[in-house]
Parts: structure tokens; C-alpha cells; sequence
């Protein structure tokens, strides 16, 4: 595996790899829905034709968890959710930068016992290659929907954890528990396996893995897309298990 940079800030140590990765990704979106949603017209063309397109896509997804009023809410988080995991998905594919560490640097974290393994420095991914993203993701979206599902209706919050029956209770908690484990794991197996094979094949002869590689790299890509959908489609699951009946 590469070396990934770290500073330490506060206490805390933070991963520039996936920091870049992160702020990369959000401005590459930022920038998209920003060209596609310039000068709309009454009769769109050309890139408001693709924004229009997209956010019907999304309205689909919210619209099969809640009633059009309430879905309608949860639109912009759904879109935001989509592109940022999409595109994130989407750069370790295309782009992967690494560096040669000609010696300790002790102030990104990198010792010499580091180097005596691998000289390779890794400085951009996919961040959803990395569990601490998707974890932080899934987890920021289980919270919300608890919060949401409270503030709706404090009530009947609470007895979905007795229904039907009261002995239920211990089964609705594990079943909460395990929701934003396992909605992060499945996005990141899926990335992390996909960029690995990548650095495999990328490693071996052109002649022999060439062909493999961009098929793979093809792949990849249709499975980034994939996970994206499904990792929008069970947040919004989740929220609407909470303020709404699916």
C-alpha cells in the first residue's frame, strides 16, 4: 500500500490525501451544478436540459420514499448526496497522483521505518476509497434521520421502536445499530476493492495487463455510478422510515 500524508492539528490527525480528495470533489460539483444552472430559460436547452434531467432523476429517488410535499424537502440533500458521492467515486479512477519519498518527512507523518516498506506517497484518491469518509458520511446521515423523525413527531418516533409488540424493542435497536454500518461498508468494499485491483494491473506489463485495466477502469466507473444511486436511495430510505411511511 502507498504512504498517505498526515498533519496533526489540535490533537487530532488529519489525512491530506482524503482532504484533498474531499475538497476536490465538492468544488468539482460545485462547479458542474453551477455551469448547468446558469441563464435558465422557459424552454431549456442544451445544459439546462442536463440539470433538468438530473434533478428529475433525483426527484424519482425521493419521490418513491415520501409524498410529493415532504419529498420535495429533502430534494437539494438528495442531489447534493448523489453528485458528491458520484464524483468522488469517479477520481480515483481517472486520476491517481503518487510521488517518490526520497527521505523522511516527518512533518506529513512519514518516518523512516515508513520507507523501509514503500517509498510510494500517495496525494490523490477517491475519498470514498477510505472507510473513515463513508463511515462519516452514513453516520452524519443516521443521526439526521433521528433527528428529523423527533422533530416530526416525538410520538410516534418512540413507538416504532414497540410496534408490533413491545419485545420488539431490542430487535428495532439492532436493526438501527447496524444501518449506518452497514450503508458505509457497502460503499466503501466496493471503491476500495475497484481502485486496488487498478493499482495491481496499473503495476504489472502494459502488454499483458493493459486491456484488463481499461476494462476494468470501464467497470469501475458503471460501479461508481451504481453505489452512488444506492447510497442516495437508502439515505433517503432511512429518513423516510423516520418522518414518513415508505
Amino acid at each position: 500500500m502507498d504512504l498517505t500524508p498526515k498533519v496533526k492539528f489540535l490533537g487530532m490527525t488529519f489525512d491530506v490525501t482524503l482532504m484533498i480528495g474531499s475538497v476536490v470533489s465538492a468544488l468539482i460539483v460545485m462547479l458542474i451544478v453551477f455551469l448547468l444552472s446558469r441563464r435558465l430559460s422557459v424552454r431549456p436547452s442544451g445544459r439546462q436540459n442536463v440539470m433538468e434531467y438530473i434533478i428529475d432523476f433525483i426527484s424519482g429517488i425521493t419521490g418513491m420514499m415520501l409524498e410529493k410535499k415532504e419529498s420535495a424537502r429533502y430534494l437539494s440533500f438528495a442531489l447534493s448526496t448523489f453528485l458528491f458521492i458520484l464524483v468522488a467515486n469517479m477520481l480515483g479512477v481517472i486520476v491517481m497522483i503518487t510521488a517518490q519519498a526520497h527521505g523522511p518527512i516527518p512533518s506529513l507523518g512519514i518516518t523512516a521505518a515508513d520507507l523501509k516498506m514503500t517509498d510510494t506517497v500517495s496525494w490523490f484518491k477517491s475519498p470514498t476509497s477510505d472507510i473513515n469518509v463513508t463511515v462519516a458520511m452514513a453516520g452524519a446521515i443516521f443521526l439526521y434521520s433521528h433527528f428529523a423523525g423527533i422533530a416530526k413527531s416525538p410520538l410516534g418516533y418512540l413507538q416504532h421502536y414497540v410496534k408490533p409488540y413491545w419485545w420488539m424493542l431490542p430487535i428495532h435497536i439492532i436493526d438501527e445499530v447496524s444501518k449506518p454500518a452497514t450503508h458505509a461498508l457497502r460503499l466503501w468494499a466496493n471503491i476500495f476493492a475497484g481502485e486496488v485491483l487498478i493499482l495491481i494491473l496499473r503495476e504489472g506489463m502494459f502488454y499483458l495487463t493493459g486491456v484488463p485495466l481499461f476494462a476494468w477502469m470501464g467497470f469501475s466507473l458503471f460501479v461508481g455510478c451504481i453505489q452512488a444511486y444506492i447510497f442516495t436511495v437508502l439515505a433517503m430510505v432511512y429518513i423516510a422510515q423516520k418522518v414518513g411511511e415508505v
